[in-house]
């Protein structure tokens, strides 16, 4: 460094300036730290909006060729598209817009806004008759707390009256951002009618419905301007209770009936309903909470609570309000989990200290951890950084880092305390001979983690915070080894240590490695022979590694989908749903579950993907007692679906939460193609294929099942003949089947529809299609069956396709035990027949965890460059030499052959957080290369003959190299048990272990060998 500024020179002599700083620094680090927002996951941008668009009675075909088609091609020009996902069923449609990841809020809601543009500049070429589009691009928000609101005696419209008033009240709480009620059932006034008492009265259904359009119509009355002011005149008829819908007077011919004479009318809700939840069973109403970004989730789950209370006190008898999904306590419990391990691998890394160094020493260096800690925390404070699963793992990962600057100063002071310094002096010195190398030894350990700070994906932005924790605490470390040690080193180490002016190395255990090293660069090329075939071993033993994207959650949740055939009914899927759920609601390890049909579950966690709407779906959300139960229940359920006996009639899957983006199926392959039929053939060999996989199970299609229709084939000469168009018997047989919204009542301030429909015997029996009657403009009325001819049939009842290709998905869950990277890696080279044998334009693609691994692997490859040029300037800029830096450059990979045999003893996976421990281990090799090399090169230049520089430069740094990667290696035993950060722990353990034997056998051996250093001859100093 700098001869004329010295930092620890500094420090030592303005004691009270350095001490006032150190106060400040722990005062301030525990004031931020309990300042800090907490949250389970790290706060990350879902980079997908979604677009539904519904268009009433139109074929799937429609759907897909006159709306969903065109709005692909308006925003297929949209940059930085990763893929758009769309489906179009009978009646509605819809796409999810996909990014690629890493792209800031700012940047979305730009991309998001051009969207609607685009959509909105193309709006005159759809349908006129389609409603929509609407878009969501909220998926980023999370529910923070989700309550059940339920109750036996009210109905409905109580009901929500109440869920309405909860909402207002937490609206109101502090850090609320939004709040939502969920499944709630739209009220509607029925018009029930019989369409044969209608035809005997010659009352057609197109005069009831403009009657009622008519009566309810708002228009202007006018107004008159007087001297003074304008009077507007105002006209009563419009509908505001139910009851004046049933007063309406119908024309029929020369006379007029009461609608309530020759209909019946009554309040109801919207049947079939489109979306439901049901809590423990019964029908609830969900109201949902989401939070202010970087507000703290136990501050408001307490204000939450404090609300609720208040509010249940105030309920009806028999009303119950229940809180399912309580992020609170999550986070509660997921932080203390971390900040117990993170106590764990403190108290290992202090005993590491005491144990080795010495009380005294001991002291000293573990003085440096709640320092470092400090302005850690007072940083993340003024940056709003949050404690989460990354940043809390990646500052238990910094602790196995943060103490090595201090050892090594700690130990420099030492053996110069030793050697009969005084402590001022060697506090200095430790300045002057080891601060530069720490620094470079830091900031390449630092650039290490650089791919993942930088990685332009989603799981890069999900697990970036890694970087900039782990680069802030081991920097914060380097200014506290040079500023704080010294000071603490004076003030507690002894002014004499040991026998004063011998050598401190020379010990019995430092002889004998004295004796190791020796023989080592004596025999270099044995020794850099062996260690190049470990390595390539290591290489091959890889293949032995089950790869992984993310692990599951270690969450006690389970999640259920109950999957229908494409064109299933509502009232089908809410059927299974109540089998299941007199299952559940037996089950000891069951604590409750939430049942949603016609879609997903909301989302109550990060990495959770809410399907689409889909009447033939429905999804459970099942909280166990415990882990084990979880298992248990699992188990039971995931043999349920396979004995195939209690539900024939849908396909279950039982999945646990998963860590990281949402990924879906793990094993997926995409068949993709213009031919619908050609894909359909082509999707079910390759599920033939996946199904013969012993890796596998539950494997399927995602579509390609044709749903039952009835097809009318109209009469055109007969309908004119009667004054009829195709217009009108659609119009008739939606009134009749489902039934047609017609007006809206006013009510306050809602807006409730008033649906006309056929009564019950004639909307739910298909064979009485034909005797449906059509009445003409002149009062005459014929059976549908005299001008149409009714015939079924069947038609694609979805069609989904990816960036405007039609696509058919094979996808399959795992046998425990199997990753999915593994399992599509051996099932690939099975499809290379199927391939082969596609039409031209049609291909397979592997999807699922593979394919969202090799995306986040491939922006991780694209920092590498970069990293490897900063690691190159750091080394280049303190040993000024070519030779040097790429040999210590080399050692970087060396730490492979202690990190595959660590994965394959502990049967770990290798995934996206394991390559991020293994990236970052060529960075802490190097650190301890780069110290040694630049200990050798300094004991040459004092004049020492080379091969005893080697060898006694390496006997110095034996002791620091070792405690500072027992610290680093110890430190991580608590994280393995995590399964999040477990395969990244055993990784860095493993490598670490065999990379510090090697700096002190292979470094030497290849210093020698790369510098041609010969043996001393007899008479030269050893």
């Amino acid at each position: 460094m700098n001869p004329r500024f010295n930092l620890s020179a500094w420090a030592v002599s303005h004691p009270a300036m350095v001490l006032f700083l150190i106060i400040a620094t722990l005062v301030g680090g525990v004031a931020s730290f309990f300042q800090l927002g907490q949250s389970e996951d790290p706060q990350f941008n879902v980079p997908s909006m979604t677009v539904v668009v519904a268009w009433p009675g139109a074929t799937t075909r429609e759907m897909h060729d006159h709306v969903i088609n065109p709005i692909e091609q308006a925003l297929q020009d949209i940059g930085g598209i990763d893929n758009i996902r769309s489906f179009s069923r009978q009646g509605y449609g819809g796409l999810t817009l996909w990014m690629k990841g890493r792209q800031s809020r700012a940047e979305l809601e730009a991309i998001w806004y051009q969207a609607r543009k685009k959509v909105s500049d193309i709006r005159g070429q759809l349908p006129p008759e389609i409603r929509g589009p609407f878009f969501n691009d909220e998926y980023t928000d999370v529910y923070t707390t989700l309550y059940a609101l339920q109750s036996p005696d009210l109905g409905g419209a109580e009901l929500q009256e109440l869920a309405e008033q909860l909402k207002r009240r937490l609206q109101s709480v502090p850090d609320v951002a939004k709040v939502n009620i969920l499944g709630k059932q739209r009220q509607q006034v029925l018009v029930t009618f019989s369409s044969q008492r209608l035809a005997a009265q010659g009352v057609s259904l197109q005069s009831i419905m403009q009657a009622l359009a008519r009566q309810n119509q708002v228009t202007p009355s006018g107004f008159q301007e007087t001297a003074e002011d304008r009077v507007h005149v105002l006209v009563s008829g419009g509908f505001r209770r139910w009851e004046d819908v049933r007063d309406v007077q119908v024309p029929v011919g020369p006379r007029v009936v009461r609608l309530g004479d020759v209909a019946t009318v009554e309040p109801g809700y919207e049947s079939p309903p489109t979306f439901t939840v049901r809590h423990q069973g019964q029908p609830a109403l969900a109201i949902g909470v989401t939070m202010m970004r970087q507000a703290n989730i136990q501050h408001l789950g307490e204000a939450l609570q404090r609300e609720v209370t208040q509010f249940q006190r105030n309920l009806p008898q028999g009303v119950t309000l229940s809180r399912y999904a309580d992020q609170p306590s999550v986070v509660k419990a997921s932080v203390w989990e971390f900040e117990r391990a993170f106590l764990e691998a403190l108290a290992i890394v202090l005993a590491v200290c005491f144990l080795f160094l010495g009380w005294r020493t001991g002291i000293v260096v573990a003085a440096s951890i709640p320092l470092v800690l400090g302005l850690v925390a007072i940083v993340m404070h003024l940056m709003d950084w949050s404690l989460d699963r990354i940043s809390l793992g990646a500052l238990i990962i910094a602790l196995g880092l943060l103490v090595d600057d201090a050892i090594i100063a700690v130990e420099m002071m030492v053996v110069k305390i030793e050697q009969g310094w005084d402590r001022v002096r060697a506090a200095t010195f430790a300045y002057t001979s080891t601060a530069f190398p720490m620094l470079t030894g830091t900031l390449v350990t630092v650039a290490g983690f650089m791919p993942v700070g930088f990685a332009k994906s989603t799981a890069g932005e999900y697990a970036g915070g890694i970087f900039w924790i782990v680069g802030l605490a081991l920097m914060v470390s380097w200014l506290v080894a040079v500023v704080f040690t010294p000071y603490l080193g004076v003030k507690l180490l002894p002014a004499t240590l040991g026998h004063v002016h011998q050598d401190p190395h020379d010990r019995p255990i430092l002889r004998r490695l004295r004796r190791w090293v020796t023989v080592a660069v004596q025999r270099r090329w044995w020794v850099l022979g062996g260690t190049g075939v470990a390595f390539v071993l290591a290489l091959v033993g890889m293949g032995w590694v089950q790869q992984q994207f993310f692990p599951t959650a270690s969450r006690p949740e389970l999640l259920v989908e109950l999957r229908l055939r494409e064109g299933a009914a509502f009232q089908a899927t809410e059927a299974e749903v109540r089998k299941l759920e007199q299952l559940l609601i037996k089950d000891p390890d069951v604590a409750f579950f939430t049942a949603y049909t016609g879609a997903g579950s909301p989302r109550f966690y990060l990495s959770l993907a809410p399907e689409l709407p889909n009447p033939g779906y429905a999804q459970f959300v099942i909280m166990t007692r415990d882990l084990q139960a979880r298992e248990a229940v699992r188990a039971r359920l995931m043999a349920l679906f396979e004995r195939n006996e209690l539900f024939p009639a849908l396909r279950g899957r039982v999945a646990r939460l998963e860590f990281g983006p949402p990924v879906g199926f793990p094993v997926q392959f995409r068949v993709v193609g213009p031919d619908v039929n050609e894909v359909r053939r082509a999707a079910e060999a390759v599920r033939q294929v996946v199904a013969r996989s012993p890796l596998v199970r539950d494997v399927q299609l995602d579509w390609g099942e044709q749903a039952r229709v009835q097809r009318v084939q109209l009469d055109t000469h007969k309908l004119a003949q009667l004054g009829l168009a195709s217009s009108d018997v659609s119009q008739v047989l939606q009134t009749v089947l489902q039934g047609a919204p017609v007006t809206q009542m006013r009510r306050g301030e809602e807006l409730v529809d008033v649906v006309v429909r056929a009564e019950g015997a004639e909307r739910l029996r298909l064979e009485r299609l034909q005797d449906i009657q059509l009445v003409s403009p002149q009062g005459g009325s014929v059976s549908l069956a005299q001008v149409a001819r009714v015939e079924s049939g069947f038609d694609e009842p979805v069609m989904q396709r990816r960036n405007r290709e039609t696509t058919i998905t094979v996808r399959a869950d795992l046998v425990d035990g199997v990753q999915g990277p593994f399992a599509s890696a051996r099932i690939a080279p099975m499809l290379e027949p199927i391939q082969q044998g596609l039409a031209a334009g049609h291909r397979i693609e592997v999807g699922g965890a593979v394919e969202e691994s090799s995306k986040a692997n491939q922006a991780l490859f694209v920092v590498f460059p970069v990293m490897f040029l900063v690691m190159l300037f750091f080394l280049m800029v303190q040993l000024q030499s070519f030779s040097r830096m790429w040999l210590v450059f080399l050692t970087a990979p060396l730490g492979l052959i202690g990190v595959v045999p660590a994965l394959l003893v502990f049967q770990s996976p290798f995934g996206f957080v394991a390559l991020l421990g293994v990236i970052a281990l060529g960075g802490m090799i190097m650190r301890n290369s780069v110290i040694l090399v630049d200990q050798i090169d300094q004991d040459i230049q004092a004049g020492e003959q080379a091969w005893a520089a080697i060898v006694d430069a390496t006997v110095r740094r034996a002791r620091p190299v070792v405690l500072t990667a027992a610290a680093a290696i110890l430190a991580m035993i608590p994280l393995s048990r995590s399964v999040f950060w477990g395969p990244m722990a055993i990784a860095i353990m493993g490598g670490l272990v065999v990379a510090t034997a090697l700096t002190l056998v292979f470094v030497p051996a290849l210093y020698a060998a790369w510098f041609k250093v010969a043996p001393p001859q007899e008479g030269e100093v050893r």
